[in-house]
């Protein structure tokens, strides 16, 4: 394998991956399809192995092109943030992001800060809400941006973790050892609820509903008051809590990733910008889900 990977190669990768399309791709670089395919058949020379599945409805990454997806981000990223620093150049324009609002409280907070630390021009619109209704303001294009939950990743997906939904319980209450069990669930309507239900149906023990919420800090007050347990993402369970395991006859509500996918026709160093600051938020845990982690193994 040649290690010498261009930039402009990895340009046209992560466009035809974004778009799933050569055609679309090439629009996307300013060059012709040929060139676009000669560029993708070096860069495959140079990785030694085949990035894209083509077929009659367009092109799929294979699984080292989705390895490498990641990787090609974060050097474009870092390229582009080096020749901006050198201009002296500071980003300007708009940026709108879509977080859950599981997130919101921790993640969006440092990536905001991450951000605005050389960016203090460019304006920020953020919407927290649920994934199927931030995927469908990004098909809308009333986002640029997206953090999502996906259970099978998508193509033009760039997963930044694995968090599983889980059931948690308070270590000094243990509600999960009460008969009947008294949990806590979203209000109807919700999705993670309709799955937390499942699961508890094919529970041996009996449950009782003690308490409902329209969000996630609502539920992380009632495991860490020792109220019910609930199912929260296993990154957000709080201090003093913990995840209830196989050993305790619990198993996974969702297992699930965090994505980020972003609107493939409107590259630009802000957007960029942005999807590395996320990504930064991410890859540093915090520190009460180091907690957390740390109590599952």
């Amino acid at each position: 394998m040649n290690s010498h990977l261009e930039s402009d190669l990895l340009r046209t990768f992560v466009a035809i991956a974004d778009s799933g399309s050569f055609t679309r791709a090439a629009e996307t670089v300013h060059r012709t399809q040929s060139a676009v395919s000669m560029q993708v058949k070096r860069l495959e020379d140079a990785t030694g192995t085949s990035l894209f599945d083509r077929g009659t409805r367009g092109v799929k990454l294979t699984a080292p092109g989705e390895k490498l997806l990641g990787d090609a981000r974060r050097i474009l990223t870092l390229i582009d943030q080096a020749a901006a620093s050198l201009r002296g150049e500071p980003l300007e324009g708009a940026v709108r992001i879509g977080i859950p609002a599981d997130y919101g409280p921790t993640i969006l907070p440092r990536a905001l800060g991450n951000f605005a630390k050389n960016n203090t021009g460019v304006e920020i619109t953020v919407r927290c809400g649920a994934s199927a209704d931030l995927n469908a303001a990004l098909s809308d294009e009333e986002l640029d941006l997206v953090v999502v939950w996906e259970e099978t990743i998508r193509a033009g997906s760039e997963v930044l973790l694995y968090d599983p939904t889980v059931w948690a319980t308070s270590e000094s209450h243990c509600p999960h050892e009460q008969d009947p069990m008294p949990v806590a669930l979203y209000e109807h309507g919700c999705w993670c609820r309709d799955w937390a239900v499942m699961t508890l149906d094919q529970h041996p023990k009996d449950y009782r509903v003690a308490y409902t919420s329209d969000s996630s800090e609502g539920l992380k007050s009632a495991v860490s008051s020792g109220l019910a347990i609930a199912p929260l993402s296993r990154r957000m369970i709080p201090p003093g809590c913990r995840e209830l395991t196989k050993e305790d006859g619990f198993w996974n509500i969702l297992d699930s990733n965090v994505v980020m996918r972003r609107r493939s026709n409107v590259p630009s160093p802000v957007l960029e910008e942005m999807a590395a600051a996320i990504r930064e938020a991410f890859q540093a845990p915090l520190a009460d889900a180091d907690v957390a982690l740390s109590q599952v193994g």
